[in-house]
């Protein structure tokens, strides 16, 4: 099986106001709901000050705030008709951490998969950044026989060791690495002061 994380750069900055709107008009929304959406987007302006000149006030067309209540779920509208070519893949998506999974039977259309997302990206006003997507080859480590990797998807990193929705998973589908990264963040850490306190009461006792 195959995993490639996508990136999309500015991904919350970069959804466009009329695309998201568009999309909100064909959901089941109470009229009062999406006339306060529409409210909430439109009607924002901004300029630039530096060294004491002001730019002209310019509308602001894109970009939703990512730590607002209606934000990550503004987001996850947009990216709902970002879809799979193959039936037989699957796309895993929770915010803006978007994932492939491609079974082993189907590698073949992986180079195919991504091309599809770019250009939903770039209809969409976002852009696949490849340079930080990531591929990982999940193998069986009980198998006696090695399996030939796929090749390389064009500025796509392989990788050994993936963290997806903040769990770390090595290619062997362990996840020890991220069991010890918990271990180590809750030990306590021993300072100089604790180590000689500790060999005074050893000499006390």
């Amino acid at each position: 099986m195959v995993v490639v994380a996508l990136d999309f750069s500015k991904a919350f900055d970069s959804v466009r106001h009329s695309t998201l709107l568009t999309k909100m008009a064909q959901l089941d929304l109470p009229d009062a709901v999406f006339n306060w959406l529409v409210d909430y987007f439109r009607g924002h302006k901004h300029c630039t000050q530096y060294n004491g000149v002001t730019s002209a006030m310019l509308p602001i067309s894109a970009s939703i705030v990512q730590g607002s209540a209606v934000g990550p779920a503004s987001y996850v509208v947009n990216v709902a008709d970002l879809t799979i070519l193959s039936s037989i893949n699957q796309l895993v998506k929770y915010a803006d951490d978007t994932y492939l999974v491609i079974p082993a039977s189907n590698v073949e259309t992986r180079a195919a998969e991504l091309d599809h997302v770019e250009q939903w990206a770039t209809v969409n006003n976002l852009r696949l950044n490849r340079d930080k997507c990531t591929e990982i080859n999940f193998v069986d480590p009980r198998r006696r026989r090695s399996v030939e990797p796929p090749p390389l998807l064009t500025g796509v990193k392989r990788v050994t060791m993936m963290k997806m929705l903040s769990v770390t998973v090595m290619n062997t589908l362990s996840v020890v690495e991220h069991v010890q990264a918990i271990i180590r963040a809750c030990a306590p850490p021993i300072h100089a002061s604790d180590v000689r306190i500790f060999k005074i009461s050893n000499r006390i006792e």
